[in-house]
């Protein structure tokens, strides 16, 4: 039986990944998280209260900080595992302006212990990487950036998610550590902080209030994003962990990464306009120039998704993912409250 070591358990895209090891797999879990902004112990006890007491013993949960080095005692209570997903990241773009130094402990000091902690397991066949769309920068109209595309960070948390990217790609350049990287995209489901762009759509259209749209400088043409649902992120993971890819350029990277991509790109204005539709009221609205007036928040991020759909993988329709979660969100809005 297999096992893998889960950094950020408890966050929103990797308690999403527990559920469909659980559901799909039979291997046991050990979740690493220090349960500060992000982690949230309520998401694994909704994601576990239902479940067969021999499906539960599965999931170990293990408090550390990875801005310190593991020390035995951690890594006793982890022990070998096969694989390792480093989710945990800190995340918030406002923050990571504010303080640009918390990110790069959280971000890149933090991937160099477990990607240290990994290289001493004694049978590791997989490091996943989980980072972003935002490392590559804005996108201008009708360009999707690829797996292996220049880098050109805009605020601090992009830099320092490029800065772990990086680390990884050494270690697996230095120490032939089996690394994958993942670049994902607004990644939405049940059980995402309230501060977020969907939840927040949700809970103020049903309470009648204006929600604030990100537009370019005329306030004319709001940003765009390829959305995804958690569960499909959860469901790219698997499939890249259950298989083993090659990379290759002429450039000599070697280093195989994967964009993990929603099907559709929308615009933030036709998203909330569903959001509302879904709730049958209507939507009250602002378009807003945050750009100009908060540097380090871009209007568009796009990625090209052909990869992993020419490897046999794509993700389901956001429209009906979408109506799905309004849907939980409304009958579940303890979730909704900030």
């Amino acid at each position: 039986m297999k096992s893998i070591c889960i950094t950020g358990g408890a966050g929103f895209i990797a308690h999403h990944l527990i559920a469909a090891i659980l559901k799909t797999t039979d291997w046991n879990i050990v979740s690493v998280d220090r349960l500060d902004y992000s982690g949230n112990l309520n998401r694994l006890e909704d994601l576990l209260k239902n479940l067969e007491p021999s499906v539960k013993k599965r999931v170990k949960i293990i408090f550390h900080d990875l801005k310190s080095e593991f020390n035995p005692m951690i890594l006793k209570d982890i022990g070998q595992v096969h694989i390792v997903a480093h989710l945990a990241a800190g995340s918030h773009v406002d923050r990571s302006i504010a303080n640009p130094l918390e990110f790069v402990m959280d971000n890149v000091v933090g991937t160099c212990n477990i990607l240290n902690m990994a290289r001493k397991q004694d049978n590791l066949e997989r490091f996943l990487y989980f980072s972003t769309d935002e490392i590559f920068g804005p996108a201008p109209n009708n360009i999707k950036y690829k797996e292996n595309d220049r880098y050109n960070s805009t605020n601090p948390y992009s830099a320092s998610k490029a800065g772990g990217e990086e680390l990884a790609v050494a270690f697996h350049n230095s120490y032939k550590l089996p690394v994958y990287i993942t670049h994902t995209m607004n990644v939405f489901g049940e059980r995402q902080h309230p501060e977020k762009y969907i939840p927040m759509c949700i809970r103020k259209i049903r309470d009648g209030e204006c929600v604030t749209i990100h537009s370019d400088s005329t306030k004319k043409i709001p940003g765009s994003r390829h959305y995804i649902h958690a569960s499909d992120v959860a469901n790219a993971t698997l499939f890249l962990l259950k298989n083993s890819f090659t990379y290759s350029d002429d450039t000599g990277a070697k280093c195989p990464k994967f964009n993990v991509v929603g099907a559709n790109e929308f615009n933030n204005l036709d998203l909330a306009e569903m959001i509302a539709s879904f709730q049958g009221k209507k939507l009250n609205y602002e378009l807003v120039d945050f750009h100009s007036s908060r540097p380090g928040h871009d209007l568009r991020y796009a990625l090209d998704g052909s990869k992993m759909k020419d490897l046999g993988w794509q993700p389901q329709s956001v429209e009906k993912r979408l109506e799905d979660v309004v849907k939980w969100s409304l009958n579940n809005d303890r979730w909704l409250q900030i």
